[in-house]
């Protein structure tokens, strides 16, 4: 029984986005007006689906810094290149599965 409600409490947390993770908290703090925590959470579970961590906190740079994804977009860099590909299907995937 025990076992039972720590699973579900678990789950109601998680699921809240009360344990967001880069991205999430990203999303909360950066300033944009249809940010919200159901909406953060979302996305940051979208996150942990197709993004490692590390891929996870640079993205987190890009929702605070709009100017340094333009960087990374346009960079001659392989590794840059790689990411952007990266958050590209990441974004596709939060804007699908998280929008109405």
């Amino acid at each position: 029984m025990k076992i039972l409600l720590l699973t579900a409490a678990i789950t109601a947390v998680a699921t809240t986005g009360a344990m967001a993770g880069p991205i999430g908290s990203a999303c909360l703090s950066g300033g944009r007006s249809a940010a919200n925590r159901d909406l953060c959470g979302c996305i940051d579970r979208v996150a942990d689906m197709t993004l490692s961590r590390s891929d996870q906190r640079r993205a987190a740079k890009l929702f605070k810094d709009p100017d340094m994804a333009q960087d990374v977009r346009m960079s001659d860099r392989g590794a840059d290149n790689d990411f952007w590909g990266r958050y590209k299907n990441f974004a596709e995937a939060a804007e699908g599965y998280c929008t109405n």
